[in-house]
């Protein structure tokens, strides 16, 4: 069975918009690139090399698929692109991004089957609406959050209108950087 693996790049004040150039206009897009380092990519390898798939809501969706199909030539992006990917989405009518599939229907259900296959783990980016949606529906197997040592003061928050969920931290780690990879899994 497959787990469901949420990361999530967040500053200290909670926001998680726009960590990436992402074209959306936010005053600090792009605010996570300074503090990339081995530590980082290190932990980012790994985590894209334990996977198979990654599922996404319909905004990070367009965002990547904006920017990595012009990406190849390392480890990283041939792997990010050539994987399955999985956008819920009930307004979306395409998706052209290579191996790409959109969930609009049965949506728990769909997940649940995505899960159910043998393989790598199914990663979750950035997506705050499913993030939320699949933590109230207790399809979250583990929340990796990258922590960021700054505060941005605006800008929207992944957990904003989202139901109490009680956490286990399982893993810690400071990077030299002031980044903090913390690792948590619902508790049952």
């Amino acid at each position: 069975m497959r787990k469901i693996i949420v990361t999530e790049f967040i500053s200290l004040d909670g926001v998680f918009q726009a960590p990436g150039p992402d074209g959306t206009g936010f005053k600090y897009e792009g605010w996570t690139f300074a503090y990339n380092n081995d530590e980082f990519m290190k932990f980012k390898m790994g985590e894209l090399q334990d996977a198979d798939m990654q599922l996404l809501g319909r905004v990070t969706y367009a965002g990547f698929a904006n920017a990595w199909p012009g990406r190849s030539g390392d480890p990283f992006s041939e792997k990010f692109n050539s994987m399955p990917k999985y956008v819920v989405s009930k307004s979306l009518q395409k998706a052209e991004w290579n191996n790409s599939h959109i969930i609009n229907q049965n949506v728990v259900e769909e997940i649940k089957k995505l899960k159910s296959g043998s393989g790598g783990s199914i990663l979750v980016s950035g997506s705050g609406e499913l993030v939320r949606f699949l933590m109230k529906n207790n399809l979250v197997d583990q929340l990796s959050i990258l922590l960021y040592p700054v505060v941005l003061g605006e800008g929207k928050r992944l957990f904003a209108g989202a139901e109490k969920k009680d956490l286990k931290l399982v893993e810690s780690q400071a990077f030299k950087n002031g980044l903090m990879k913390l690792i948590y899994t619902p508790k049952k």
